[in-house]
């Protein structure tokens, strides 16, 4: 099973990611007397420092799955882009395709630090994404694909900060995300990449797979910020066992009748949840459930067990 891990998460979630030198500081002004101090982001601990020595708040990891957008915070940064494109030679391309190529030229890095990229979930805007690192703007541009398609998939994996003030993005008021890592790909490359199981012909695993991909992605309110939707989202991108587990189901007249976490008994220190899944024999009504425990304490969820019957207690 670990390499079969090993293997979803090389082929599917392995996006090439554009980095090169950081733009130089820009000097700061120093105000005489008495300045305010903001405490700076932690760039190791993914929190702020508490002010006035009081106890340092939480992060707030977010672990979400949706589509990247391309928005312009004012009238002046899109005529800017529209002077960067007429300078370049896009003969032929479509609106999609010349933006990509014009965001992806070295000179033109400038309008990445300008621009507004919003991530919606299930259509809504759900967050305003920045890079902890501005090497990381690549993995933006990265997510605006040249031939969208409306099963593209973009996996953002970070802090959650403060609404984001009016004048950030032309009036748009939502969290603020500093990303750490993004993930861009479509449902149909993630289905392809899963192992098949040997006994499972590849004509009845993808529509099993796909069901319980829609199912968890559906799940109310999952814009991947409270531990549970972390880590629904952590197996549906990086665990090919439970899609396995599901054509086996399926193979045997059930119905995936439901997903539920739970907090685990092992949880103590480290927040350890139980992810169960719920199949029912559509012939006798039985139910029969199965459950992974995954570890979402940090920002980076992980396996702590392998999928096992699950025994309710």
């Amino acid at each position: 099973m670990e390499q079969a891990h090993t293997e979803v998460q090389d082929q599917t979630l392995n996006p090439s990611a554009v980095r090169d030198d950081q733009p130089a500081p820009v000097a700061a002004s120093v105000q005489p007397a008495a300045q305010t101090v903001t405490p700076q982001a932690c760039s190791t601990c993914g929190t702020a420092p508490a002010a006035n020595g009081g106890p340092a708040p939480l992060p707030s990891w977010i672990y979400a799955i949706g589509n990247i957008e391309v928005r312009f915070p004012s009238v002046s940064v899109e005529k800017e882009l529209a002077q960067a494109t007429g300078r370049d030679k896009t003969s032929g391309l479509t609106d999609r395709q010349t933006l990509h190529a014009v965001l992806s030229k070295p000179e033109n890095r400038y309008l990445l630090r300008q621009l507004c990229f919003v991530m919606t979930v299930e259509g809504l805007e759900t967050y305003l994404l920045r890079p902890l690192d501005p090497a990381d703007l690549g993995l933006l541009v990265e997510a605006i694909r040249p031939n969208p398609s409306p099963m593209d998939l973009d996996v953002v994996i970070g802090m959650k900060g403060p609404i984001a003030p009016p004048q950030m993005c032309n009036g748009l008021m939502v969290p603020i995300v500093v990303f750490d890592q993004i993930y861009s790909f479509d449902r149909e490359a993630l289905i392809k990449a899963i192992p098949k199981p040997e006994k499972t012909s590849a004509k009845d695993f993808a529509p099993a797979a796909e069901e319980l991909f829609d199912r968890i992605m559906q799940m109310t309110d999952n814009a991947g910020a409270t531990d549970e939707h972390r880590a629904l989202n952590y197996l549906a991108v990086r665990h090919p066992g439970i899609y396995a587990k599901a054509a086996e189901y399926f193979a045997q007249n059930c119905s995936l009748t439901g997903v539920n976490v739970l907090p685990s008994a092992l949880s103590g220190v480290r927040k350890v949840l139980d992810v169960i899944f719920t199949y029912t024999n559509r012939n006798t009504d039985v139910d029969d459930q199965c459950f992974v425990r995954v570890d979402v304490t940090d920002e980076f969820p992980f396996l702590i067990t392998k999928l096992s019957p699950y025994y309710g207690r």
